[in-house]
């Protein structure tokens, strides 16, 4: 059978994908030997596939661990160094950016503080303010970024369009994308907030490695999202997880009944739930009344969700997951009657960063979707800026 030029080239373009793809998911550097192992081709391809690769700046030598004896076998790693990727977290309280490597660790941030009362146009500003100074901290410029994604609090559907936002009356229908596209030139992707903080607990915390689980953010705006064997779900229209919407579960008053205790008495809305949490952390019998309150109402939405899904996993994010210690003991006994199986339920690892970082995640997979196709696997890393 004769082989073709054409088919050579496709083959070597299969060797090198492969190649890059085992080096790209390694958690250490991989020698020839496991190369070989782990691609199935041979010792003289690996070696030619690797050459390649590293003359286009996609994989780096390892140097050697110092005392190390005798001649040891090279190694190479995947180049998480040679682009960048923005999350942005857009939120009620506060705009946060993040820049990260290849690999979603964070390598600089900038926030800005806003409000429930901030007008849309100044929200939008906000979001650069913070974009520049993560840049400025991270000495890259926006040309350099090779993929963003911003995370929307509020209803947004499959198209990145805000279709609802309780507490932002003016948010609704924002062209997000087209925003920041004025200034980033790297593709845009915009998500609701709940479901990057999924992603990024499922990638980067709590739930590392889990195929299905519930994220539950809990704060003064509650919220959910599901990710679904490894993949962060939306439904038909994008509104998977919106269970709060449904008046029998109390979610969009339940923070009040917190704010409302006397406990809290004094204290400003946004610090009126740790107050509550504190108290009854030391024993107050009326703050642990309104605790048990909110953890009922929470686990309403949250029990309709375990048992349509059985997750392995259950996350609480959000303000109120620093007090897991308070508030996990009355949701588990708020949710045992609900459940054939009460949940795993874990609080967050990830803080206030939790959606930038999910966001930033997301950008990763749009980069890796065009990094392992055969227009990836023939570029260096100057091209992924161009990304249509």
């Amino acid at each position: 059978m004769q082989v073709s030029g054409g088919d050579l080239q496709w083959l070597r373009q299969q060797n090198i994908l492969n190649s890059l793809r085992a080096l790209r998911e390694a958690c250490a550097p991989l020698t020839l030997t496991e190369l070989v192992t782990q691609t199935g081709l041979s010792r003289a391809s690996v070696g030619d596939v690797v050459a390649e690769l590293q003359q286009r700046g996609w994989i780096a030598e390892v140097e050697p661990a110092p005392g190390t004896l005798g001649r040891p076998a090279k190694r190479y790693r995947f180049r998480t160094d040679a682009g960048h990727v923005l999350g942005i977290d857009v939120g009620v309280h506060k705009v946060l950016a993040v820049v990260t490597d290849l690999a979603g660790r964070t390598v600089s941030s900038g926030r800005v503080a806003v409000d429930r009362h901030t007008a849309r146009h100044e929200r939008l500003e906000a979001a650069w303010r913070a974009i520049d100074a993560a840049l400025v901290a991270s000495g890259l410029a926006a040309s350099d970024l090779w993929g963003a994604t911003a995370g929307s609090t509020g209803v947004v559907n499959r198209e990145g369009l805000v279709t609802r936002v309780d507490d932002l009356p003016d948010w609704p229908g924002v062209d997000l994308a087209g925003h920041l596209g004025q200034r980033l030139p790297c593709p845009i992707t915009i998500e609701n907030d709940s479901k990057l903080a999924a992603l990024a607990e499922q990638r980067l915390g709590v739930a590392a490695g889990v195929r299905d689980l519930v994220y539950l953010h809990v704060g003064r705006r509650p919220g959910a999202a599901i990710i679904l064997n490894g993949q962060l779900h939306h439904g038909f229209s994008g509104a998977t997880g919106e269970v709060g919407l449904m008046e029998i579960t109390g979610w969009r008053t339940m923070a009040g009944r917190l704010e409302s205790c006397p406990a809290a008495a004094g204290a400003s809305p946004q610090e009126a739930a740790r107050f509550v949490f504190d108290a009854a952390r030391a024993g107050d019998p009326e703050a642990r009344a309104a605790v048990d309150v909110y953890a009922r109402h929470l686990a309403l939405g949250t029990a309709a969700m375990v048992l349509t899904l059985d997750p392995e996993l259950v996350v609480l994010g959000g303000g109120f997951s620093r007090s897991a210690d308070v508030l996990l003991p009355a949701l588990n006994r708020a949710l045992e009657p609900h459940c054939l199986r009460l949940p795993d339920i874990r609080p967050s690892t990830l803080g206030e960063e939790c959606v930038a970082l999910g966001g930033a995640c997301l950008a990763l997979d749009h980069v890796d979707e065009w990094l392992f196709s055969l227009e990836g696997t023939s570029s260096s890393p100057a091209a992924p800026r161009r990304l249509p």
